[in-house]
């Protein structure tokens, strides 16, 4: 299986960049891996000019296409979500909008190849769940947009750093052994 490990952050060493590392490091030795960070891509806003409504195709010119082919070589998607102000990254949130193209909700809409599946993994500095649940509810319906079935969701609460993940590695090995 292909695997994609998206590190929805724009911070390419922090806690999530670490994260993004672990899931790797666990999934590579069963699975092919590639791991991106949403920051290496130029993503544009929506313009919501609903063009791609008609055409199935965005009017701008920019890395989103790229992003989407690293989806559909993959079988498996595991995006990494980090809280900014209780959701995911405003990154991460421009490229959803701007897979409008791609979404099931109009016709005609382009489509990434069926049976993909797709987790999540969110993580916060604070100690409450319904924080992550916020970040996991929102990439889940992306998914569901998507048509990337969900699988299976992990929240991590109370890691601001790298090293706070040092008591959570054996969590996120065993969230990586369901990943198939």
């Amino acid at each position: 299986m292909k695997v994609l490990v998206i590190n929805c952050s724009p911070v390419r060493n922090g806690a999530t960049a670490e994260i993004v590392k672990i899931v790797t490091d666990c999934l590579k030795k069963r699975h092919n891996v590639k791991n991106i960070c949403i920051d290496d891509y130029d993503i544009n806003f929506c313009k919501g000019c609903r063009t791609c409504h008609t055409t199935a195709k965005c009017v701008q010119k920019d890395d989103v296409d790229r992003i989407i082919e690293q989806y559909e070589w993959a079988d498996i998607i595991v995006s990494v979500s980090p809280s900014y102000w209780a959701d995911i990254p405003g990154q991460f949130k421009a490229f959803i909008d701007r897979c409008t193209p791609w979404c099931n909700t109009h016709e005609p809409h382009a489509k990434i190849s069926n049976g993909k599946k797709g987790y999540v993994i969110a993580l916060r500095t604070g100690p409450s769940m319904r924080e992550c649940e916020k970040i996991i509810e929102s990439i889940e319906h992306f998914y569901g947009h998507m048509e990337i079935e969900c699988c299976d969701r992990l929240g991590l609460c109370s890691v601001e750093y790298k090293e706070d993940l040092e008591c959570k590695k054996e969590e996120l090995v065993e969230f990586c052994s369901k990943i198939d």
